[in-house]
């Protein structure tokens, strides 16, 4: 990517943070590490336990593998600067590191949506054609919704980010957030940015709320196949895994869409800052919990990996 800097006159930008207060800074760093080790561990921890253990080596670990890269990608464009900064007590982000940060979470942003919705479709053909499930999600179809994971979050990242580099920035340079999003860098920007928000209304529609609405037909079409288990205990559990599942989600889905729906000029970015750190911060650290709590293979392939010797 070649990054234009002669397209603006600012040349760096300070990101604003959650809050300047000394103390509630100390908090701040103290909780964002946590947030950082438990989300670096968890999903370090499934990678291993999927590349060691011959029995994870299915279609619904092929795209949990995904999705724990994608959080370990997600947590680490944004975090470790957040902390560097309150460390030091600086608040700078290079135009470039702005920009490349805001591309890594782009994608990120784009290939959790549809990673979502191709793990809830892998559900809805375990559960409801159990029979044909070898031959529907076979090594082709796996590598063909891998890549279309990609193509899109690629897609995605490479619009929002060429679109946010044709603006000018003539000051102020201070980002209201807690890392280089595309809402508060729109409101920094003293050309129209018209074309940027309606790009942004089109891929929440298309992308968000059509992921969003997909996953949640296939999760209907998977409680509709629950219901006619004939033993309570199958139906408990399939509701369980399925209603934790569904609140990791909602918890991802319903802020991006409340963020990205809405024109630059309707911002509110001290309630907003709080609204996005639900999926940029606490889903990539609860899906390695959520997605693994009730899995007995994964949890037998991490006693292998991590306390057999």
């Amino acid at each position: 990517m070649v990054l234009e800097l002669n397209r603006s006159c600012v040349t760096t930008f300070m990101i604003l943070g959650l809050s300047d207060h000394p103390k509630m800074q100390i908090l701040l760093f103290i909780l964002f590490l946590c947030v950082y080790i438990v989300a670096l561990i968890g999903n370090l921890a499934i990678l291993a336990a999927i590349l060691s253990c011959r029995k994870l080596h299915r279609p619904m670990y092929f795209f949990l593998f995904h999705l724990a890269v994608v959080d370990i990608i997600c947590t680490s464009t944004i975090i470790p600067k957040m902390l560097a900064n309150i460390a030091t007590f600086s608040k700078d982000i290079s135009y470039s590191g702005c920009i490349i940060q805001l591309y890594s979470f782009s994608w990120c942003l784009g290939a959790e949506m549809v990673l979502f919705t191709v793990m809830a479709y892998d559900r809805y053909v375990a559960i409801c054609h159990p029979l044909n499930y070898t031959t529907i999600m076979n090594k082709k179809i796996c590598l063909a919704l891998s890549t279309l994971v990609i193509f899109i979050a690629v897609t995605n990242s490479w619009v929002h980010t060429g679109l946010i580099m044709k603006l000018n920035f003539c000051g102020p340079n201070g980002v209201n957030h807690f890392f280089c999003e595309i809402p508060p860098l729109l409101a920094l920007s003293c050309s129209p940015v018209k074309i940027n928000e309606s790009c942004l209304f089109a891929a929440d529609i298309f992308l968000a709320m059509g992921d969003f609405l997909l996953t949640c037909l296939s999760y209907c079409l998977i409680v509709r196949a629950i219901l006619k288990i004939k033993t309570s205990e199958g139906k408990k559990k399939a509701f369980s895994t399925c209603s934790s599942h569904l609140i990791v989600v909602t918890l991802f889905y319903s802020p991006v869409i409340y963020i990205y729906i809405r024109p630059a000029s309707s911002y509110s970015f001290e309630r907003d800052k709080v609204v996005a750190a639900l999926y940029t911060l606490v889903t990539p650290a609860l899906n390695p919990i959520i997605y693994t709590l009730r899995n007995k293979d994964v949890k037998a392939a991490f006693k292998k990996v991590f306390f057999t010797t």
